[in-house]
C-alpha cells in the first residue's frame, strides 16, 4: 500500500495530503498516525517551515476511522483493556501530535469530514472549506464516542451547545452550517479551494518563523490556563522575541520605510 501521506515543501510551507481515496483518507487500519506522527516531528525540527497545509487527496477530506477494521475488536474477542491500550498507542496520538505541533495550520477541507475526520480538521488551527465539505461528529452513529479527543476538540471549535448537538445527533452539517457555527472560517469554490488556503499560507509564511512558533504556543497555552499565568509566560516570550534577528530587522524596516526582509 502506497504512503498515506505526501509531505511537500515549497518555502516556509508545507502541504499534507492524505493520499488513500480509495478509503476516502481513512486513519485506522493502516500507517496513518505514524506517518502524522513523523510528518509532525519533521515539521517541527525544521525552522524553515513556517505553516502546514493539510488536506485530502479525492472526493474526501478523511472519512475517520475504518468501519470494517473496527469489526475485529468483536470478532477476534479482544479484551476491552487491550482496546482501550490500542487507541492511546494508535489514534490518540494524532492529536497529540498534530494540535500540539509548532507552527500555524491550515485545513483545506475538500469534501467529507467524518468522525475523526471532522475532529482531525479541528485539530488544525485554522479551517476552509470548500462548498462541496460536510462534517459529522458521528461516533453515536456507529454506537461509539469520540475515542480520538473529539468531546476535547469539537466544543473549542463550535461552543458546547453545538458541539452536543453534532455529537448526541450525529447528523452532518454542510459548508454553510460550519461557517455559521465557527467550525470555519470561509468557503470558497472547490476549484478555489488550494488556492486560497496557499494565500492565506503566504500571508502567515512572511512573518518571521520563530515569532510564529511562540504566538502559537501562546495561543494553545491561552485556552487552560489562568491570565496570569499567560501574563507571565507571554513576558518570557517576548524577553526571547526582543533579541531576535527578525524582530531587530522588522524595526529597521519600519524605520526605513522598507518590506522587512526575514529568513
Amino acid at each position: 500500500m502506497a504512503d498515506f501521506l505526501l509531505y511537500k515543501q515549497d518555502g516556509g510551507i508545507v502541504t499534507l495530503t492524505m493520499n488513500q481515496p480509495d478509503t476516502r483518507n481513512a486513519l485506522t487500519g493502516n500507517t496513518a498516525v505514524t506517518e502524522f506522527a513523523d510528518a509532525c516531528a519533521r515539521v517541527s525540527a525544521d525552522p524553515s517551515v513556517k505553516v502546514v497545509v493539510l488536506t485530502g487527496a479525492g472526493s474526501a477530506f478523511c472519512s475517520g476511522g475504518n468501519v470494517k477494521d473496527m469489526q475485529r475488536y468483536r470478532v477476534e474477542s479482544i479484551p476491552p483493556m487491550s482496546i482501550r491500550d490500542e487507541y492511546q498507542r494508535g489514534i490518540q496520538r494524532l492529536p497529540l501530535a498534530l494540535y500540539q505541533l509548532d507552527v500555524p495550520t491550515i485545513a483545506a477541507v475538500n469534501g467529507a469530514a467524518i468522525g475523526a475526520g471532522c475532529d482531525l480538521a479541528c485539530m488544525c488551527d485554522i479551517r476552509i472549506a470548500s462548498h462541496a465539505a460536510k462534517f459529522a461528529e458521528s461516533f453515536i452513529k456507529v454506537g461509539l464516542v469520540p475515542g480520538d479527543g473529539g468531546a476535547w476538540l469539537l466544543p473549542r471549535a463550535v461552543g458546547m451547545s453545538k458541539a452536543a448537538e453534532m455529537s448526541f445527533t450525529g447528523d452532518a452539517i454542510d459548508a454553510e452550517e460550519a461557517l455559521n457555527c465557527g467550525l470555519v472560517s470561509r468557503i470558497v469554490p472547490a476549484e478555489q479551494l488550494m488556492e486560497t488556503a496557499y494565500a492565506l499560507a503566504r500571508r502567515i509564511a512572511v512573518n518571521p518563523g520563530p515569532t510564529l512558533r511562540l504566538t502559537k504556543k501562546l495561543l494553545r497555552e491561552s485556552q487552560h490556563v489562568r491570565l496570569d499565568t499567560l501574563l507571565e509566560l507571554s513576558a518570557a516570550f517576548q524577553a526571547l522575541a526582543h533579541k531576535t534577528s527578525d524582530h531587530e530587522e522588522a524595526i529597521a524596516a519600519f524605520i526605513e520605510k522598507r518590506a522587512p526582509r526575514f529568513d
